[in-house]
This record gives structure tokens, C-alpha cells and sequence, in this order.
């Protein structure tokens, strides 16, 4: 049996004729630290166990399928002027990702009110899938919300 590897016209106990490209490596060329986008999409439990635990303000994040018309519109334009703002995912699984701080409970509740007619809205409090986050939480800042004047509704 002839083995592929060994070049023809090769003779065992003589050094090869050439030399392989150094510069041929069949590895994809992955940055050896995360990138910030990488960092940005980590989930809060694992950050925590991999940097140890940081300080992040309290946060409400929508996450919501692309719909159409002028309210999808308007929706992704609320959804990038928020504190962070990212897509997870592509074609059918593409999910817009939004993220409010206290400070801006107004444009989250302008946000919610547009993409939970569309349906399909996801409520994370503080990145993290929470009992009763849509029906108990949003309500209470609704609630702070109207008690300080800030909504029409």
C-alpha cells in the first residue's frame, strides 16, 4: 500500500526536496480574546462565573420578531435608541434584543406597547427569563410611570 502523505519520488533516509507554505494553516483565524459584540451576548449567569460579578444597573429587555408596517417601523426605531440594542439570530429566528434602564421606562413602555400587538415579546429582567415579567413587573412601572406623569396612557 502506498501511503498519500509521503510525496513520489521520495527515498526513505533522504530529506525532502521542498518544504510545505508555513503560510497554509486549515484553521479558521479566530482572535484570541472575545470581541465586545461576543461579550455583549453572554449569558449574565455565565459573565459572572467567567469575569466574576460586576455591577449592572437594573434592567427591563424586550426581545421581539421583525414585523411589518409603519408600527415595525417605529418599533425598531425605539428599539435602537435604547441603553443597548442588538439582533440575535437570522431569517426566521432574527430577534431584536432591546434594553432599558430606569431612566428610560417611558420609551420601554412606547416599545411594549407597539411589539406586544404584534405578539411573540419576550420580557427579561435583568437579561434573565423572570416569573410573571410581563404580567407583575411592566405593570409596576407602568404604575411608577403614571404616578410620576410620565405617560399619556
Amino acid at each position: 500500500m502506498s501511503d498519500s502523505r509521503i510525496p513520489t519520488g521520495h527515498t526513505p533516509g533522504e530529506p525532502p526536496q521542498h518544504r510545505p507554505s508555513d503560510s497554509f494553516w486549515p484553521y479558521a483565524d479566530v482572535p484570541e480574546e472575545p470581541t465586545p459584540e461576543e461579550l455583549a451576548a453572554l449569558d449574565p449567569d455565565l459573565r459572572d462565573a467567567l469575569f466574576g460579578p460586576e455591577e449592572r444597573p437594573f434592567s427591563i429587555t424586550l426581545s421581539f420578531r421583525p414585523f411589518d408596517g409603519p408600527a415595525g417601523e417605529r418599533a425598531l426605531e425605539l428599539a435602537r435608541a435604547a441603553a443597548e440594542y442588538r439582533t440575535t439570530g437570522s431569517g426566521e429566528t432574527l430577534r431584536h434584543r432591546a434594553r432599558f434602564h430606569p431612566d428610560d421606562a417611558a420609551r420601554l413602555h412606547a416599545l411594549f406597547q407597539l411589539v406586544d400587538r404584534a405578539g411573540e415579546c419576550e420580557v427579561l429582567i435583568d437579561d434573565r427569563p423572570f416569573p410573571f415579567a410581563r404580567e407583575l413587573w411592566l405593570p409596576l412601572v407602568w404604575c411608577v410611570l403614571a404616578v410620576a406623569g410620565k405617560t399619556s396612557d
